[in-house]
């Protein structure tokens, strides 16, 4: 009888649809609203962490100010060279910003040349590094005839986490993606570079902004719309940026308008505050990166990773005889042998399984059609659940922002950017759907930022310039008001003088010195109700005043 029971749950197994298996295997990979809302507020304390001068330091999401302290106005022009280091290549740029033209008033031109990055500077000294950085740069310059002997201003686009004192003046923290580099953590990142362009000889240019990835992406759409005030970057990294009200900003003085934060999502969970949300595939992946411990939300949602993550998951999978009979290839075994962009592959549309076979089959594996389904089902969970994440951790941002400016709804734009995004034929529409879901009192616009990168820290060059301007037409229409020391002391003596002459009622003197009759200030000890008579403004008012004696002494008014 029992082995009646066993046969018939075997041929039950084999009639099963292939991707209820998957959802088993990875029920810990499907977060339902309950979870992401959970999440969100997670992330929002997070934030407040790092936001505070007091609990900085051990946050996870560091939320560094980055000093751009206004969105793109379509006002802004000039002529600039960038620099855009962030990737597998790096990028030169001469870019010219127009007054006058495009739907924000301005427009754009830009010309660029793509520059390798050999292998083993990635994990060199920073002096080679920059180095190549700086002749890269010269012979871009000689290239495009840009003359030597005029100075000009540079922006620069440096992906990676950094403390910023100034809009030009940045340390790095720590390395991220696939960078190694010896010799530069917590050395002042634009000082490194301007030494290298100085070795290399030849150019004088002034780097005037140093920004990360994400925070170019939002100026750049900022540029074409004004509700952009959020720059997303979904590719090999992920991050976010936005503009965050001065006066919650405690690493920075002042508490009049706004700066653009860099929150640094990516390390949002090093603390454990994502523990119960890791699955066995996670903590592999961490524990074979070069960072364990370190960019949690990184590795479950960027490019470096989804593709390793379905791998691991196949491995499991085929060990256990989920898949291809439990066949394992060595190919499978690999690290780095499915990538993200074979993830996009097999979610295609319309070829998504064809696609999925053709991948399995180059790592020497025979699939079935059932495996092709299964597979496919993997990578739909693997990504779903970066779309998702990303969605909960976002709208985390969008919610501070409606509380910060207490509004019942919200307009705003998201800038994003990134090769997951681009590339992903699913992703941005699951990412768009989880976002307007979780937030439907906010009305939010993605749009896909045009080089953003190396526009975007051009567009940033150009902002400060405006402000300096504008602070410089200030500066100058109040000059007449400023007064030095000298002045100051000399009005002192003057109204001391005044003062005394007033006392001794000497001759005609302009500060009166009046006698009020008011012998003494209160002491506690006055009771009783007194009514009182105000007049002195647009208002008169009458009140009844009634001071109170005893333990706890009081003042009751009342009034009108």
């Amino acid at each position: 009888m029992l082995a009646v029971h066993l046969v018939s749950f075997y041929f039950s197994k084999l009639k099963e649809d292939p991707t209820k298996k998957v959802d088993r295997f990875l029920h810990a990979m499907r977060l339902h609203d309950d979870q992401l809302i959970d999440i969100s507020a997670r992330f929002q304390a997070e934030m407040r962490k790092g936001l505070s001068s007091d609990s900085n330091a051990a946050a996870s999401v560091k939320m560094l100010p980055t000093h751009v302290r206004s969105t793109p106005d379509g006002s802004e022009k000039g002529q600039f060279l960038a620099l855009d280091l962030g990737g597998s290549k790096f990028k030169v740029l001469q870019v010219k910003v127009r007054e006058g033209m495009g739907i924000r008033r301005g427009g754009v031109e830009m010309e660029e040349k793509t520059y390798p990055i050999p292998e083993e500077l990635l994990t060199g000294r920073e002096t080679e590094l920059f180095d190549h950085v700086a002749e890269s740069l010269k012979d871009f310059m000689t290239e495009r005839n840009i003359s030597p002997e005029k100075k000009h201003p540079l922006a620069f686009t440096f992906s990676f986490p950094c403390e910023h004192t100034a809009l030009n003046k940045g340390s790095l923290i720590n390395w991220s993606k696939n960078y190694q580099v010896r010799g530069l953590r917590d050395k002042d990142v634009v000082q490194t570079l301007r030494k290298a362009i100085d070795r290399s000889g030849g150019m004088d240019v002034e780097v005037l902004a140093m920004v990360n990835d994400t925070v170019a992406t939002m100026m750049t759409c900022g540029f074409d719309d004004q509700y952009c005030e959020v720059g997303l970057i979904l590719g090999t990294g992920t991050n976010a940026c936005y503009m965050e009200e001065l006066r919650h900003v405690d690493l920075v003085e002042g508490d009049e308008g706004r700066m653009c934060v860099n929150t640094e999502w990516g390390g949002f969970g090093d603390d454990g505050s994502l523990n119960d949300y890791l699955t066995e595939f996670d903590r592999d992946i961490d524990a074979a990166s070069n960072n364990p411990g370190k960019q949690t939300l990184e590795k479950m949602v960027s490019g470096m990773y989804l593709g390793e993550l379905v791998r691991l998951v196949l491995l499991k999978m085929a060990k256990l005889g989920l898949l291809f009979e439990g066949h394992v290839s060595e190919a499978l075994r690999t690290k780095g042998a499915i990538t993200t962009a074979n993830v996009a592959a097999m979610e295609e549309y319309k070829n998504g399984l064809k696609n999925t076979e053709a991948i399995l089959t180059g790592l020497s594996l025979t699939p079935s059609p059932e495996d092709c389904v299964a597979v496919q089902h993997v990578s739909t969970i693997v990504s779903f659940r970066s779309s998702n994440l990303v969605a909960a951790c976002l709208a985390a941002i969008l919610s501070r922002i409606r509380q910060n400016r207490c509004l019942r709804t919200m307009r705003i734009t998201v800038g994003v950017d990134g090769t997951v995004y681009k590339t992903h034929p699913q992703y941005p529409k699951r990412l768009h759907k989880v976002v307007r879901r979780l937030l439907p009192e906010c009305h939010v616009r993605f749009v896909l930022s045009d080089s953003g990168s190396s526009k975007g820290a051009a567009l940033v060059t150009a902002v400060a310039q405006r402000l300096a301007s504008r602070r410089q037409q200030v500066d100058e229409t109040l000059a007449p008001f400023k007064l030095t020391q000298e002045q100051l002391m000399l009005v002192k003596s003057r109204m001391r003088a005044g003062l005394e002459a007033g006392l001794k009622n000497e001759g005609s003197s302009a500060v009166k010195m009046l006698p009020s009759y008011v012998y003494r200030t209160p002491d506690g000890t006055e009771h009783g109700k007194y009514l009182a008579l105000d007049l002195g403004g647009t208002n008169f008012r009458a009140l009844l005043v009634n001071f109170k004696t005893g333990l706890q002494q009081n003042t009751r008014l009342n009034h009108k």
